[in-house]
């Protein structure tokens, strides 16, 4: 089959879209019929599926079985609808496209079928429902059960067929939430302005152009989806959302014993940790996505809460990372220089920012780091890709650390509230992390 990337995907679309087939109807509605909207919800908020047509004839038979798996729902393995994008993501096709039906059929001024009580249809068909279901199926466990996550990896980025969650699989994998933000994301867009499809998703996941010289839209994501939703809408969504849901005759038993104050404490959970997971904290690509060689011997534990973060610049490599591919590279030789050159077991740092959007995992939340000698049990070493002796990374790359990972280490337990922040010349004999870098981080808090 063609490789499950965003590329293949385009590429299908491309093809319905041209005006030589015998498919009527749209993108979306071909995706609802081959399962990538079937929940009790979704069929409230866009009616029945249409039956499923026959093989288009401008699809190869290849295409068609691929378009047909990736659209076929099943519950217990939501990680199987998903495609890899060019920045490196994992999406799940059935929200985004569902979401973009909702664009599409509200630009053509389509009416809504009215349920009480009322819902915003985009969110419904992308993030509503399956968050709602999440958190309500957890109320009664014993604490273990996932409600959200985990991220995933694929046995090959150049041709990716196969993809496995990295723990315990939730209804919402990180794959689902990232199709359901981006369903959302496009929809609205398509609301305003409608444009063929194919070109739409081009434009957003950067496929087949020039993804090697700057950031595709689909990189902003958490950002822009944050931007969108705004406090207090999703868990208004998700409140109503369930109220919708007690009414409907294949999920009444679900929510026959739970009271209105329930709904909306379940729902406030529900946002709570997503705008947690999905919107604070930021995305940290995993070490089997960018390549790494194993560790070698046993890794040390870190005893959390850390009290310290080192901040680093790799100087070689001089040059920013601005992609996936490229930031994957460098992640992979600054392993192997740090293996096989210095003797270390691992590459040294516990994060590395990419100028992509995008955290990389070294050692990662758990494990000793050799990044700043004498002072690796004591804190996070936190490196930016380039040399940032005479100039600063970009504003994006800033930000990704001092509002976004700092925060959401101090909220998720692995930082002290009252942490302090260093460069790496104040622990050592060294200009790291540079003088632009190092003048920038005088500023920020916790800089001691």
């Amino acid at each position: 089959l063609p490789p499950r990337h965003m590329d293949s995907v385009v590429q299908i679309v491309e093809a319905l879209e041209s005006t030589d087939h015998n498919f009527t109807g749209t993108v979306p509605e071909l995706a609802r019929a081959l399962g990538g909207c079937s929940t009790p919800g979704c069929r409230a908020v866009l009616g029945e599926p249409p039956d499923v047509p026959p093989a288009p004839r401008t699809l190869s038979r290849e295409q068609w079985l691929l378009f047909t798996q990736l659209l076929h729902q099943d519950a217990t393995a939501p990680e199987r609808g998903v495609v890899l994008a060019p920045d490196g993501s994992t999406v799940a096709l059935g929200p985004l496209l569902a979401g973009i039906e909702v664009g599409l059929k509200r630009a053509a001024g389509w009416p809504f079928p009215t349920v009480e009580p009322p819902i915003d249809a985009l969110y419904a068909v992308t993030i509503t429902e399956v968050l709602g279901t999440s958190f309500l199926l957890a109320r009664d466990g014993d604490g273990n059960r996932t409600t959200l996550g985990p991220d995933g990896c694929w046995d090959d980025v150049d041709d990716p067929q196969n993809y496995t969650l990295l723990g315990p699989p939730s209804p919402i994998p990180d794959a689902v939430a990232n199709g359901a933000m981006d369903g959302v994301l496009l929809g609205a867009h398509l609301a305003q302005a409608p444009v063929p499809l194919a070109d739409l998703l081009r434009g957003y996941y950067g496929t087949g152009n020039s993804t090697e010289k700057e950031r595709p839209p689909s990189s902003y994501r958490r950002r822009d989806f944050r931007v969108l939703t705004g406090p207090g809408k999703l868990e208004e969504e998700v409140a109503a959302m369930l109220r919708v849901l007690r009414v409907l005759p294949p999920t009444q038993e679900l929510l026959e014993d739970v009271g209105p104050e329930e709904v909306v404490a379940i729902a406030r959970q529900a946002a709570q940790d997503f705008t947690e997971v999905y919107m604070e904290c930021p995305a940290i690509v995993p070490r089997c996505m960018w390549g790494a060689r194993p560790y070698r011997g046993t890794p040390k534990p870190l005893t959390l809460p850390l009290g310290s973060v080192y901040i680093h610049h790799t100087f070689i490599p001089s040059t920013p990372c601005r992609t996936f591919t490229a930031c994957a590279r460098d992640m992979r030789a600054m392993q192997r220089f740090h293996q096989d050159t210095r003797g270390w077991d691992d590459i040294g740092y516990s994060f590395v920012v990419g100028s992509d959007g995008y955290l990389y995992q070294g050692r990662g939340w758990h494990w000793v780091g050799a990044h700043t000698k004498g002072y690796n049990s004591k804190g996070y070493g936190v490196s930016y890709v380039g040399d940032f002796s005479a100039t600063l990374p970009d504003p994006d790359a800033i930000a990704l650390v001092r509002d976004r990972l700092l925060p959401c280490a101090v909220r998720t337990g692995r930082l002290h509230r009252n942490y302090t922040l260093r460069g790496h010349r104040q622990m050592s004999l060294t200009d790291c992390p540079g003088n632009s870098l190092f003048h920038e981080i005088e500023t920020w808090h916790g800089f001691e």
